[in-house]
């Protein structure tokens, strides 16, 4: 398959994409993102991509905060995401912040970091409190990987009186927009004390990925499960099978976010609860924050390496197109 043309490349003001080592590949898909997402077309491209999606309180803002090792996201009761957040990580000495809408400022204090996700999404909330367009967040940080995540609002149950049944609709609606993109991986985030076969990051993903072949599934809350009970089955693989399989993890709790107790703590608990539980001892190896991270760095490189002819064919069918943007 030709390449697109380095010339053409440029005057689109797309990064050329030729043969890459891991981290660049990583670099030229958050090149294509942010030139997209700035002109209001991210989706019009399927991109590669690692899209997280679940129900309110599966903890997927935990999921998220344990892989960076920094709180960074809103909280709350309720909607708190409103706008899918592009999360790009750059191992880096130095730990901080840039958002693409405020240039090259650098957020090193992360409380600042929450509180610019809470106002850009005030700028922009749509006509019923939500918005597609997506913010993007660089985090530079000495122990991550070069990973990228796409966190998308959670899914609503019940409408609460500051949302209407048109509010849970638009939510359903954006996270299927962003899931159905073939090039798109599904992080499917589920709590382990709920049914995996009627949980809403499942039910949410088979609409678009119907073999699961494209889906991974991270079981949350595996310490909050009945006494007595465990998902070995689930995590083995053998209740309802999935191609990427589960990957197991310990949420902080809302007690460490109330003592103050940093994420360190958190991953020190979550390692100590793989490591000694009876259930989890032998597999704890391939279970945690820590193995999520690795493993979704792998599963992107490969996924982005797999699908760059299919990028490059349409980036060059639409040249003309990416070339007005």
């Amino acid at each position: 398959m030709n390449s697109i043309p380095e010339k053409d490349g440029d005057q689109a003001g797309f990064p050329c994409i030729k043969k890459k080592g891991d981290s660049e590949v990583v670099d030229v898909i958050n090149k294509l993102q942010n030139k997209l997402a700035s002109n209001g077309k991210l989706l019009q491209l399927s991109l590669p991509q690692i899209v997280v999606e679940g129900a309110q309180s599966s903890g997927k803002s935990s999921v998220l905060e344990s892989i960076i090792g920094r709180e960074f996201l809103p909280r709350g009761t309720g909607a708190v995401t409103r706008r899918p957040t592009v999360i790009q990580l750059q191992p880096c000495e130095e730990v901080y912040a840039e958002f693409l809408h405020k240039g090259n400022e650098k957020f090193t204090d992360f409380e600042r970091v929450k509180q610019e996700i809470i106002d850009e999404t005030l700028k922009d909330p749509g006509p019923v409190g939500f918005s597609s367009k997506p913010i993007i967040l660089k985090i530079y940080a000495p122990n991550v990987l070069k990973l990228t995540f796409v966190d998308m609002p959670g899914i609503i149950k019940n409408a609460t009186p500051d949302m209407t049944e048109q509010s849970i609709e638009d939510v359903e609606m954006m996270v299927l927009r962003y899931i159905e993109q073939p090039n798109s991986i599904i992080l499917a985030v589920n709590p382990a004390n709920q049914d995996i076969a009627t949980s809403d990051g499942i039910k949410m993903a088979s609409k678009v990925d119907p073999k699961f072949e494209r889906t991974i599934c991270v079981l949350t809350k595996l310490d909050l499960m009945d006494r007595g009970t465990d998902a070995r089955d689930i995590l083995e693989n053998r209740v309802l099978p999935i191609a990427k399989g589960y990957i197991g993890v310990v949420n902080r709790s809302q007690e460490d976010i109330n003592e103050g107790r940093d994420i360190e703590h958190s991953l020190r608990y979550e390692k100590r609860f793989f490591e000694n539980h009876p259930a989890y001892s032998d597999i704890a190896y391939k279970m945690g924050s820590a193995y999520l991270q690795r493993r979704l760095h792998m599963e992107l490189v490969e996924h982005i390496r797999k699908t760059l002819p299919t990028v490059r064919k349409e980036i060059a069918q639409n040249l003309v197109l990416y070339v007005k943007i």
